[in-house]
């Protein structure tokens, strides 16, 4: 209630609220639909900030351990003669296992494009029938299964000893082997490669890390360089620890050519913190605009039906100014009443956003991640948004003047 006093009239605060939430009590149910808009859009937020902040944690948390411990390296030059020394050597794993962090290596020499020698199961020449396959042929030192995370499905790879003393065997992909024919290793079945002959002793499957590696004949270092002329490391492979690939990536030049590490091209896995923070940008612009919008559409509802109310009340208006009440008052009383029913959306927008979060988590079987400074900002937001709403309603109202008010009722 407005009261004077030596220096003009003055309302208490109590009174101020009191009055206000009065009014906003007194029609519950346009108080509600009023609020809804604030509702929506400060629901949306949470949901919005919680979901993408769930997403991209769960993101990298799922983002493949096979994939965010493999490093390439491959040289960008190749040698100007034949007498000059490659960048690459065939002890590139051993150079790079004595890293700290690196698992596995495999050096890889692999055919160029165009140049694939053909692969037969036999060297009959039948015109009929498609005897010779275009596969890859890839020479491989002998911690290839470790480092590409394969398992030998069939017969056994080819060790140390058949490397030095020069063996012409071979282990095929599970798919060549399908394409060639060969389902059987007792009595060593042998492939053609390019018209040399290598015996099959083994198969090669579940291939976690380079899958070509499936349709391809593996062959020890040594035979590709005296039979099929494959004498260069064209790729290096390194299976690293978790965590561990940014840091090889950056020492393995150095540790396989030393001065002459600009001619090494690495390829490392993307860092797990950045890919989290660029999922949650990426899903917090595509809602972002959709929470702002919601919270604009309620703005626009709390003012349109605090200015409705004003023109309802012109005459309850009309009589506390001609009690003594100021325009300021009648300003204050209809912007408390926009931020009460501000606070109250933001309160059960960030409520039901919280909720929704959770509930989405725990269908899924997520881990939630919510912020809890969002969380206790939201009524705030919402107190924001109904000041802002208010503010020409309230405007309109102080300006009315008592008589004027009073004849129109």
């Amino acid at each position: 209630m407005a009261r004077r006093s030596g220096t003009g009239t003055r309302i208490s605060r109590s009174d101020l609220v009191d009055e206000s939430l009065s009014a906003v009590l007194a029609r519950p149910m346009r108080a509600a639909l009023t609020a809804l808009g604030t509702v929506l859009g400060i629901a949306t937020l949470v949901v919005t900030i919680g979901i993408a902040a769930t997403a991209g944690n769960r993101i990298v948390g799922r983002f493949d351990e096979l994939t965010a411990t493999a490093v390439s390296i491959t040289p960008e030059t190749t040698r100007a003669s034949p007498d000059d020394p490659p960048l690459i050597g065939w002890d590139a794993p051993e150079r790079i296992t004595r890293l700290n962090g690196a698992v596995a290596a495999v050096a890889l020499a692999e055919s160029q494009p165009g140049q694939t020698p053909p692969v037969q199961a036999n060297d009959i020449k039948d015109p009929s029938a498609v005897t010779a396959r275009t596969l890859g042929v890839v020479a491989a030192t002998v911690d290839l299964p470790a480092t590409v995370h394969g398992r030998v499905v069939a017969g056994r790879f080819y060790d140390a000893g058949n490397v030095a003393r020069r063996d012409r065997v071979a282990v095929l992909g599970e798919e060549a082997a399908r394409l060639l024919g060969v389902t059987r290793l007792e009595d060593g079945p042998a492939v053609f490669i390019g018209g040399e002959p290598f015996t099959v002793v083994g198969v090669i499957g579940d291939l976690k890390r380079e899958q070509a590696l499936a349709a391809s004949v593996i062959v020890p270092p040594t035979a590709a360089a005296d039979r099929l002329g494959m004498r260069q490391v064209t790729r290096v492979v390194v299976d690293t620890r978790l965590g561990a690939a940014q840091l090889i990536a950056r020492q393995a030049p150095t540790a396989l050519a030393p001065g002459h590490t600009d001619g090494l091209r690495v390829l490392a896995p993307p860092n797990l913190e950045r890919a989290r923070g660029a999922v949650e940008d990426d899903v917090n612009g595509m809602f972002l605009v959709l929470g702002l919008l919601c919270l604009v559409v309620g703005a626009v509802g709390i003012a349109n039906v605090t200015l409705v109310g004003v023109m309802q009340r012109i005459g309850e208006i009309g009589l506390r100014r001609a009690l003594g009440a100021s325009r300021r008052h009648i300003a204050a009383q209809f912007l408390v009443e926009s931020a009460v029913l501000g606070l109250l959306g933001g309160v059960v927008g960030a409520t039901a956003g919280m909720v929704t979060v959770v509930g989405v988590c725990v269908a899924k079987d997520w881990t939630p991640v919510l912020d809890l400074g969002l969380v206790f900002a939201a009524p705030l937001a919402g107190v924001a948004v109904g000041l802002l709403a208010g503010a020409y309603p309230a405007w309109r109202a102080a300006r009315l003047e008592p008589l004027e008010a009073l004849r129109a009722t």
